[in-house]
């Protein structure tokens, strides 16, 4: 293997002030050089290369291939060893890898790596590949932030085209009923049919003002507009929530048990925890089964700090096949049912998510539904 002073490749045809001029150009731009001898599998790193992983040129690094390979992150090894491969067969006029190497303090560097053949042997085989090392760990995390703002970018924009969805459907449907009731008012002969087309623009109103109340409810979830946070405890908080439905429940000839274990807590938003499990409790007695009793059991339980509760119902069930993509969008309805708005699912999963939770579904059509509600059990 050539010689190489201070990590640079000297020119034999080229004045010593010329190759310090290279040596200084490396310098100031931290490029690592390489030279690999396929022959006796020997390497050199050149002392900036070592750098950039934290090594001197006193320290026993540099000589062995295995010394890189070796701290090259497991999850990048394989794709770093064929793009090699690919080059030093001919597959390949460069070969250029980006992974991660463990740098001396124990954290990892992204280095963008490329070399290039510049020796054969007499079989053609690569004997002797001279390439380079650029630290790019700021590049890739730039860009990963760039891809998260542009995740979150897309989720928002998702949503402003549910309000849009609201604006354009429910709303403009709102007015032109408006406009026609009003219509038929100034048509109206009798004081019957008057009193009759305001009894429709009072339920039309109250519709309206209930959707814009729905609207000002997702915005809050949304901005995460979250007002005080208590430790409730699950238990106590479902048998207050059974207490409040109790005509709802009794009505419907439901069985709602409640097995939460009253050692289970979390710090929530009380209003929030109410609309949750309220909304999913009527749900389940309200897409109850024709044919049998509807019965709902919530249960909790607390694994490594990560609150688990369960809402399980007997009802007539979800095709998840069919809505599973959709079940939690904003005014998505899966039943022929006159109550059903596509609401609450929604503002359940959002007022969830609000506080870095997750919630799952899983169903069988005619046999029953379980909501499963995880929450991180700590204090905001």
């Amino acid at each position: 293997m050539s010689e190489l002073i201070n990590g640079v490749l000297p020119n034999p045809n080229t004045s010593i002030h010329e190759n310090e001029k290279w040596q200084l150009a490396l310098q100031i731009s931290k490029l690592g050089i390489w030279d690999y001898c396929g022959t006796s599998d020997r390497i050199f790193f050149s002392q900036p290369s070592k750098a950039l992983i934290g090594f001197e040129d006193n320290d026993e690094f540099g000589n062995n291939a295995t010394d890189w390979n070796n701290r090259v992150h497991p999850d990048d090894r394989a794709q770093y060893y064929n793009d090699f491969q690919d080059h030093s067969k001919g597959l390949k006029p460069i070969y250029e890898n980006k992974h991660r190497v463990l740098h001396k303090d124990g954290s990892y560097r992204w280095i963008l790596d490329r070399g290039k053949i510049v020796e054969k042997d007499k079989s053609g085989k690569a004997s002797r590949i001279i390439g380079t090392h650029v630290d790019i760990t700021e590049y890739v995390e730039n860009e990963e932030k760039i891809i998260d703002t542009f995740n979150l970018v897309v989720k928002q924009n998702s949503k402003l085209q549910n309000f849009a969805h609201i604006v354009t459907h429910n709303l403009k449907q709102h007015a032109g009923n408006f406009e026609s009731l009003l219509g038929l008012y100034e048509e109206a002969d009798t004081e019957s049919e008057k009193t009759e087309m305001l009894d429709y623009l009072k339920t039309l109103s109250q519709s309206l003002s209930k959707t814009i109340t729905d609207l000002s409810e997702i915005v809050t979830v949304q901005s995460k507009e979250k007002t005080s946070i208590h430790k409730l405890f699950v238990f106590n908080e479902i048998n207050a929530i059974l207490k409040d439905l109790a005509y709802f429940i009794s009505d419907n000839n439901a069985i709602v048990t409640n097995n939460a274990s009253p050692s289970c807590y979390v710090h929530f938003n009380t209003s929030y925890f109410q609309s949750i499990i309220q909304n999913l409790i009527n749900n389940a007695v309200k897409y109850k089964h024709p044919n049998r009793e509807p019965k709902v059991t919530l249960t909790s339980q607390t694994i490594n700090d990560i609150l688990e509760i369960k809402i399980a119902d007997n009802g007539i069930g979800i095709d998840l096949e069919k809505f599973g993509n959709a079940i939690f969008g904003l005014y998505k309805t899966f039943h022929n049912n006159d109550d059903s708005e596509g609401v609450g699912l929604y503002l359940v999963k959002n007022q969830i998510e609000a506080f870095n939770g997750t919630i799952t579904v899983s169903s069988v059509v005619n046999s029953g539904t379980t909501f499963t509600i995880t929450i991180p059990n700590k204090q905001f």
